[in-house]
């Protein structure tokens, strides 16, 4: 099955796919050009809507509203143009910027951090109230996350070790505990990168400078592989109406003579695979509960 190519908006980094299901479209990211997409498949266009600071990931409030996960730890809710801000910065995180996110069953947002030139990033767990809560330091890049569909695993990916992990998930208070390796990428395919759950409970990770989108049975074995005409695939989410379109991102759009001729672009494949929709986030719905509550607490 040949990748789909959508949209080719020459994305220097983009990211974050991630299906609005109350518009029906669906969004993406260019994070260090500060730009926000979105795509129509009923009619099949497809704009920029935001230009600004970067966005390192975001989630879909129940609200119908974005939750921006942006630099200097900064978080903001978005709709259409108009931002309300829930966190200005986070303490020794103003040289550093949010990256993947996901919400989960409750409506908080695990939240990771990149690396700043003095240490390693972060993983936050940010609770409906607003209050951020530290979980995991030393992380060489943190990326994509997604649930089992018991709902008591999370995937977690640190991409400078290759792994995908998985950590005991408890849903009633948000805690992660008991951290293992799911999956090892081999050396020279590249670094895995963001992943997403199907309805049957299966993974599905993009490789950055790997050229692929691999599927891995819940046990971690390969059960198939596509391949893109860019080296860094970045991420991967289901859409659609019937969640069966699977949506992935690539980066490296400013130097295609090197990264490939699909890079930078959106593409869509159609394996005939059911996704399940991602969580929503409800994070501070209510004005009286956005707050600058910052905990280090494990």
């Amino acid at each position: 099955m040949e990748p789909e190519l959508i949209a080719d908006y020459g994305c220097e980094c983009g990211e974050g796919p991630l299906w609005h299901s109350g518009e029906r479209k669906l969004y993406w990211t260019d994070i260090p050009r500060g730009r926000l997409y979105r795509y129509d498949p009923a009619t099949g266009a497809h704009e920029q809507c935001y230009e600004g600071d970067v966005i390192g990931g975001f989630t879909i409030q129940s609200d119908g509203a974005l939750l921006l996960f942006m630099a200097r730890g900064a978080i903001k809710t978005w709709r259409d143009g108009k931002m309300t801000t829930i966190h200005e910065e986070i303490p020794n995180e103003t040289d550093s910027r949010f990256n993947d996110v996901i919400a989960d069953p409750e409506g908080r947002v695990f939240c990771g951090t990149m690396p700043c030139s003095d240490r390693l990033g972060r993983l936050y767990r940010l609770d409906c109230n607003g209050q951020l809560t530290r979980l995991l330091d030393g992380i060489g890049c943190s990326n994509g996350m997604g649930f089992s569909l018991d709902r008591k695993q999370m995937y977690y990916v640190d991409s400078p070790t290759r792994e995908i992990y998985s950590f005991d998930y408890e849903q009633r208070t948000g805690a992660i505990r008991n951290q293992r390796v799911f999956v090892t990428t081999p050396e020279g395919e590249g670094n895995p990168d963001g992943i997403t759950v199907d309805a049957e409970g299966f993974v599905w990770c993009a490789k950055w400078d790997g050229s692929a989108l691999v599927r891995y049975s819940p046990e971690g074995v390969e059960e198939r592989r596509y391949m893109f005409p860019a080296k860094k695939v970045s991420s991967v989410t289901f859409g659609g109406d019937d969640y069966r379109d699977v949506y992935v991102t690539t980066a490296g759009g400013h130097k295609k003579e090197t990264e490939g001729a699909g890079a930078g672009g959106l593409f869509r494949l159609r394996p005939g695979i059911q996704g399940v929709p991602e969580f929503q986030s409800k994070v501070a719905l209510e004005p009286a509960q956005i707050g600058p509550n910052l905990s280090t607490d494990r």
